[in-house]
């Protein structure tokens, strides 16, 4: 049975190292920064099954924008891809963007991560850009936006 909870700083160490082999060997670990584990806990979860480690989200409620929260990371563990535990995860972080007062959702992905963009869009986000440089040269990012109310 899987327990989703809030991220804690000592899960830092547990969860840091699985997106390189999560995401298979793309050195994806530098975006996933040990500040959501201790400054953004009520929004951040991590999925256990029988202690494993099955998944995670990382996000927050935007300073700039107080209608909006954002997904910074999201990582399901391969074996465990297709069984709702990344719609359980985004459900998790629903709830609290809304307790806070936030009804719209944003994220980004990489436009070559079909399988991202496919996700998010039957989570019901909607593409509302391809920007090219949008994280450096030649780092083009989807920007996806979900209203919740």
């Amino acid at each position: 049975m899987v327990r989703i909870r809030h991220a804690e700083a000592a899960d830092y160490g547990r969860v840091s190292p699985r997106p390189d082999a999560w995401w298979g060997g793309r050195p994806m670990r530098t975006m996933l920064p040990r500040l959501f584990f201790e400054h953004f806990r009520e929004t951040s979860f991590v999925a256990e099954d029988e202690g494993e480690l099955v998944g995670f989200l990382c996000g927050f409620l935007s300073q700039t924008y107080p209608d909006q929260a954002y997904v910074h990371f999201v990582g399901v563990r391969p074996d465990r891809r297709g069984g709702g535990l990344g719609r359980e995860l985004y459900e998790r972080f629903f709830e609290a963007a809304l307790a806070a007062g936030r009804p719209v959702v944003r994220c980004v992905t990489a436009p070559v991560n079909e399988a991202s963009v496919a996700f998010h869009t039957r989570l019901g986000f909607e593409i509302e850009a391809e920007v090219p440089d949008y994280d450096g040269s030649d780092e083009p990012r989807v920007l996806l936006r979900k209203n919740l109310s």
